[in-house]
C-alpha cells in the first residue's frame, strides 16, 4: 500500500468513498450523495496545509483517504485543525485509517498545528478504537446533535495534542 498526497485526478475515487459514507450513516450528517462539483470545490480548500492523502492499493485503487480540515476561519485557531478519515467499505478495520492517521499527524506538525479534534458518532465503534489507539481523548459528548434517517445522533469531540508539554511554555 501506499500514501500520497491526493491529486484532483483522485477526486472520482475519494467521492466514491466519502458517498459510501455518507451511504452508511456511520461518520456524517450529510444526507444527499455528494457529486463531482462538491468535490472540486471541497479539494479547492484542501490545498497546502489542508493536506489530503489517499491510500493505494498494489492495483492503484484508492482505498481510503484522509484530510485536515479548516477548524475556525478565526486566526487564534490557526494552529487547530480537523480531521476526516473514510475508507472504502470493503477495507475497514484493515489498518488503512492508522496508516492515513499517522501521516495526516505528522502533515499537521510539519505545518505548525499543535491540535487536532474530530467530531465523531459513538455508534462508530472502529473510528473510535483507533482514536483512542492512537491517543485522542474524549472532550466531550453533544447529546442529540443531529439527526440521521429521523433519529437523533449523539456526537463525540475528541482531541490530540501533537506536541509534549514543553512547547506549550
Amino acid at each position: 500500500m501506499l500514501i500520497r498526497r491526493a491529486s484532483i485526478e483522485d477526486l472520482n475515487e475519494i467521492l466514491e468513498i466519502y458517498n459510501q459514507g455518507i451511504e452508511d450513516r456511520l461518520a456524517t450528517f450529510e444526507e444527499g450523495l455528494k457529486d463531482t462539483d462538491y468535490m472540486k470545490n471541497w479539494f479547492a480548500v484542501h490545498q497546502g496545509r489542508y493536506a489530503v492523502f489517499v491510500a493505494v492499493d498494489s492495483d492503484g485503487e484508492i482505498i481510503g483517504w484522509a484530510s485536515i480540515n479548516p477548524y475556525n476561519t478565526r486566526h487564534v485557531y490557526d494552529g487547530v485543525g480537523e480531521l476526516s478519515i473514510y475508507i472504502h467499505r470493503e477495507f475497514r478495520g484493515k489498518g488503512i485509517g492508522q496508516i492515513l492517521l499517522n501521516v495526516l499527524e505528522d502533515e499537521a506538525r510539519i505545518h505548525n498545528f499543535y491540535k487536532i479534534i474530530l467530531f465523531t458518532f459513538p455508534i462508530n465503534t472502529l473510528g473510535l478504537a483507533l482514536y483512542q489507539k492512537l491517543g485522542y481523548r474524549e472532550v466531550g459528548l453533544l447529546k442529540n446533535q443531529g439527526r440521521l434517517n429521523e433519529r437523533f445522533v449523539d456526537v463525540m469531540i475528541m482531541e490530540k495534542l501533537l506536541f509534549n508539554e514543553e512547547y506549550y511554555l
